[in-house]
């Protein structure tokens, strides 16, 4: 099965071929991001500026499988480089989209969502919530979920958008993410107590790098999930639960700060996922268990 991967030098990606590799004889890869070489090292790798239309148009897309790890994230960032925000999430992939219009591609395009295109409130959210865009990162994702759209109605495209909450863990030493659960652990291994804003009471849905791997590889090759948006699950936690969990095990504190205004107004509130459309549809589980990474991370 011909897969290409463009971003393939970041966080998810990393791991996600990783788990690819690990059944070499079903899989073939074709790699691309900006850089001169793979940052782990494999073969098939080719540079590419995403946002120059002319080389995209001459990668080819005749392939089963396209998944787009390219991205630029943040809250803040956004309403400072907005002009690098539009260009890396919403002009990379219109260029891709529109080489993939010019070639027929019959690719399923695989693009990786965000927790923030939601509207927070208490409960589980299915994929049609009320949506808030309180960042251009969160405007930029959700303008891409509607770009996907377009093209597959006018030109008949192939998508899958799987929405993505708080994913933690890696299976390649240095690819981690810097994401919540990474930020209370590297703090707690330093011996240092967890800061908070507010109270922590906001919960999110928690995802297994490994498992979150599993769930993109099955969604893609499932038949049943056609142009359609998909919450990806995990374990209920609320950032309070998650920094005691830590701190117990590493035996640092968890402290309390008022929330900084800018913060404060672009935080989403609880985001946690309801992901029986994809887990019903194409079988996804999630084995792994928060407090058992956070065990083993202390025992390695």
């Amino acid at each position: 099965m011909k897969i290409v991967i463009l971003g393939a030098n970041s966080y998810i990606a990393r791991n996600m071929i990783q788990v690819l590799n690990e059944t070499p004889d079903k899989y073939e890869l074709f790699l691309y991001d900006r850089e001169e070489s793979h940052k782990d090292g494999y073969d098939n790798y080719k540079k590419l500026d995403i946002l120059d239309k002319a080389a995209v148009e001459k990668v080819s897309f005749d392939c089963r499988i396209l998944y787009l790890f390219v991205g630029r994230t943040g809250s803040v960032q956004g309403f400072e480089e907005y002009d690098n925000f539009i260009d890396v999430n919403e002009r990379a992939l219109l260029n891709v989209l529109n080489a993939c219009r010019i070639q027929n591609s019959k690719a399923r395009i695989i693009f990786p969502s965000t927790r923030l295109v939601y509207k927070g409130k208490p409960g589980k959210l299915k994929e049609d919530a009320e949506k808030e865009f309180k960042t251009v990162y969160a405007a930029n994702k959700f303008s891409c979920e509607q770009y996907l759209k377009m093209y597959e109605n006018v030109y008949g495209l192939s998508y899958r958008i799987f929405r993505i909450c708080i994913p933690y863990g890696t299976m390649i030493p240095g690819a981690k993410s810097y994401g919540t659960a990474e930020f209370f652990l590297s703090k707690a291994e330093q011996g240092q107590d967890i800061t908070l804003y507010g109270d922590g009471s906001q919960r999110r849905t928690l995802t297994y790098m490994g498992d979150l791997c599993h769930a993109l590889i099955e969604g893609a090759e499932s038949d049943s999930l056609e142009n359609d948006v998909y919450n990806i699950g995990g374990e209920d936690y609320s950032l309070r639960e998650m920094a005691k969990l830590i701190g117990e095990y590493y035996q640092v504190g968890v402290s309390y700060v008022e929330w900084p205004e800018t913060a404060l107004k672009i935080e989403s509130g609880d985001t946690v996922f309801d992901s029986e459309k994809l887990d019903s549809k194409a079988g996804i589980a999630y084995p792994m268990k928060f407090e058992q990474w956070v065990l083993t991370s202390k025992n390695q």
